[in-house]
């Protein structure tokens, strides 16, 4: 093989690389809520992990600006939560976990998810 072949074969593989990162990579975002914490609902929840102390009232603020029917609802079964969130519009979940863990939530058709970490 001639440096040309070996140079084009590795910047094939560094680009299929940067490919499968930027489609598939995991893209997370973690925050710990003290008081309130806001949530932006748009292509999914912004942050997707929320980290709550057990026992210490929290109040999540959602506001969506996806108009995306999928994202209208907020689902938290674990604790029983299930909350209509209307378009450009805040809408307060309050939340005082009994139990350490962690807990999923969802959107109302279970596409786009997120987590709860009780400490």
């Amino acid at each position: 093989m001639n440096m040309i072949k070996i140079t084009v074969s590795l910047f094939g593989i560094f680009l299929m690389g940067g490919i499968y990162w930027f489609f598939f990579g995991k893209k997370e975002s973690e925050v710990r809520a003290e008081g309130s914490l806001k949530i932006k609902v748009s292509g999914g929840f912004k942050p997707d992990i929320i980290r709550l102390k057990k026992g210490v009232l929290t109040k999540l603020i959602f506001k969506r600006s996806d108009p995306s029917e999928c994202l209208e609802e907020f689902i938290l079964p674990d604790f029983k939560i299930k909350k209509y969130l209307p378009l450009d519009k805040e809408v307060e979940v309050a939340l005082k976990p009994d139990k350490k863990g962690t807990f999923g939530f969802h959107c109302g058709m279970n596409m786009y998810h997120g987590k709860i970490v009780v400490e």
